[in-house]
């Protein structure tokens, strides 16, 4: 690892953009729209018998995500010991995303009337419960070969690349990624009524099949220092044992706090968009259609200043510290999710939304590169699977349980135009992440002691 390093090429910084963007946008798809496609495509239509006989649908996302978070891990901890074993990243990255894109195109034939035909069901419970199944294996099978090619692989190659000098600045490009990517995919969702879903995942898993042959071309490895054992076994594990996580206090510390910011976001973020849609009534068709130029200019410069922002704080953070800004955007964190939990119209939601998404940014920003700064040299693709455990696994199976008990608690329900009645997100989902990303702050500032006192 080059740690005197102060700039990167053009070359680099190109693939963190392009690898990193596309790796968002499929992300995106996966952790926002394959809950949406189940609310509105698998369970849509379906009648109140076949609803109430098969999984309620909030226990299903729930399930899912949960589900996709396991395969996650494992990917992680296999590919990115084998990378660190192969002294290469590039082929794990290009062939990774290649195999993402087609996976993700594949939902696009996922119905319950493709079941129903496939394994020659004819009672509609059974086919709306085969059809839900179908989703959760195939999420499972898109987790496990995206973070192949993300979670371990790119996340490994961006710290073989990066030095101490220059990561705040590379992740807070990193963390408008998701932003953006999100925003993206929204916009091709607008036209999902259009288009189908079908078309939605093709267009959307091409793109990311693209990226990865772009990669066969664009990508170069780093330099790799590896310290990897004979025994792939032994690396596996080799995070796990207590003798590293005392000779590496800081990075779990970091990893910690890490797990617990992301906690807080997975108890409200996998049921976003089902809330916005039909819990707040919010139509991005119609906002999409009321658009001016006037409005369109306003916002291309609140994206432009909030971009330049998140940059400058990155640079920021590189010359003074990453550890004196963490305290104050868990903070903000907080204070965010709390204000948008009393938000009754989607106007007020947006305003109280940006302070939570401001915090969890500044806060990503900090702590991502100082888990990258305390990784052990040598075994960067080794601890890529012990990272995917506290930013995914835990996260994405205790938050989403979180968001379903306090919502199922508070009896929010949703009666669609088929006139069935179903669960619905409520606002305490909110109220619930900010009581989570209150602990964020215990190893913050156990961090920020050992950093003073080293």
């Amino acid at each position: 690892m080059a740690e005197n390093q102060k700039k990167l090429g053009g070359r680099i910084w190109f693939n963190i953009i392009l690898f990193g963007f596309m790796g968002q946008i499929a992300w995106a798809v996966e952790n926002m729209f394959f809950n949406t496609f189940l609310y509105n495509a698998i369970y849509n239509g379906a009648s109140q018998t076949a609803v109430d006989g098969s999984i309620d649908v909030m226990s299903a996302i729930s399930i899912m995500v949960a589900a996709s978070a396991s395969f996650t891990v494992v990917a992680t901890f296999l590919i990115g010991t084998w990378s660190d074993k192969a002294g290469k990243r590039k082929w794990f990255i290009s062939i990774g995303y290649i195999l993402w894109g087609l996976v993700t195109a594949s939902f696009g034939v996922i119905s319950r009337e493709h079941t129903a035909s496939l394994f020659h069901l004819t009672d509609e419970v059974q086919i709306l419960t085969a059809t839900v199944a179908t989703v959760i294996v195939m999420d499972c099978l898109m987790s496990f070969i995206g973070s192949s090619g993300n979670d371990a692989a790119f996340n490994a190659w961006v710290t073989d690349v990066t030095s101490t000098k220059n990561r705040a600045t590379v992740e807070s490009v990193l963390a408008l990624l998701p932003l953006i990517a999100t925003a993206a995919v929204m916009g091709l969702a607008g036209a999902v009524g259009t288009i189908g879903y079908d078309v939605f995942f093709f267009v959307l898993g091409a793109i990311v099949t693209v990226c990865g042959i772009c990669g066969l071309f664009t990508l170069k490895d780093g330099k790799i220092h590896t310290e990897v054992s004979e025994s792939y076994l032994k690396d596996l594990v080799y995070g796990f044992k207590p003798s590293v996580v005392k000779e590496n206090k800081k990075l779990y510390l970091a990893l910690t706090a890490c797990c617990l910011s992301s906690t807080a976001f997975q108890v409200f973020f996998p049921y976003i968009f089902i809330y916005l849609g039909n819990v707040m009534n919010f139509s991005l068709d119609a906002v999409l259609t009321s658009l001016t130029p006037t409005i369109i200019a306003i916002a291309a410069v609140v994206v432009v200043l909030a971009i330049a922002l998140l940059i400058f704080t990155g640079k920021l953070m590189d010359k003074f510290g990453k550890d004196k800004f963490m305290v104050f955007s868990v903070v903000l964190y907080f204070l965010g999710l709390i204000a948008t939990g009393f938000a009754k119209n989607i106007a007020v939601f947006f305003v109280c939304a940006v302070p939570a998404l401001l915090g969890w940014a500044l806060f990503s920003i900090a702590m991502n590169a100082s888990v990258r700064d305390f990784m052990p040299e040598g075994k960067v693709g080794v601890f890529q699977g012990i990272r995917i455990i506290f930013f995914v696994l835990i996260p994405m199976i205790v938050g989403p349980f979180i968001g379903n008990l306090v919502c199922r608690i508070s009896s929010v329900t949703y009666t669609n135009e088929y006139g069935v009645v179903t669960s619905a997100p409520g606002s305490v989902m909110f109220w619930a992440a900010a009581v989570v990303a209150v602990f964020i702050l215990i190893p913050v500032l156990v961090l920020r002691k050992k950093e003073k006192n080293a």
